[in-house]
């Protein structure tokens, strides 16, 4: 069972703002990335196909506290951990670190997803399937602090 992903990734020029840091915005693409990541590594998609109807898991809730600021060409590592699991609704943690030179945290987020059914026109909150629930297990307490 899974309870985290970490990847790491060089910060773009293109992410960064005039002042030459990272746009807050990208931050909710990161967290989302690793989430993809996280399933991927799980043998899974995002979007579930292999379900009839097909299932999705759309946000419900995002916010990202920032500390310090990451620029370009600043390696960063995304660290998603699952801080609740819930028969319907999966919420994960995220710390970020620069990795350049000294690690330091500069950033936490939070996601919170549903599981959806997708039918034309209709959108359902729905159980997690089990053979992707029994993959998935709550990070233990001392990695959420």
């Amino acid at each position: 069972m899974a309870f985290e992903f970490k990847v790491t990734r060089r910060v773009e020029f293109s992410e960064t703002d005039m002042a030459g840091i990272v746009h807050f915005a990208n931050f909710f693409r990161y967290m989302e990335s690793a989430e993809h990541g996280f399933y991927r590594a799980l043998g899974h998609s995002v979007v579930m196909h292999q379900f009839d109807p097909p299932l999705g898991f759309p946000r419900v809730h995002a916010e990202c506290d920032y500390r310090k600021p990451l620029r370009f060409e600043d390696l960063l590592e995304i660290h998603l951990l699952v801080k609740e699991k819930k028969p319907r609704v999966l919420t994960y943690l995220f710390k970020f670190r620069k990795v350049t030179g000294e690690p330091i945290e500069i950033a936490r987020g939070l996601l919170t997803v549903v599981c959806v059914s997708h039918s034309p026109g209709k959108m359902e909150a729905v159980p997690i399937p089990a053979e992707l629930s029994a993959q998935i297990e709550v990070a233990p307490a001392e990695l959420l602090v």
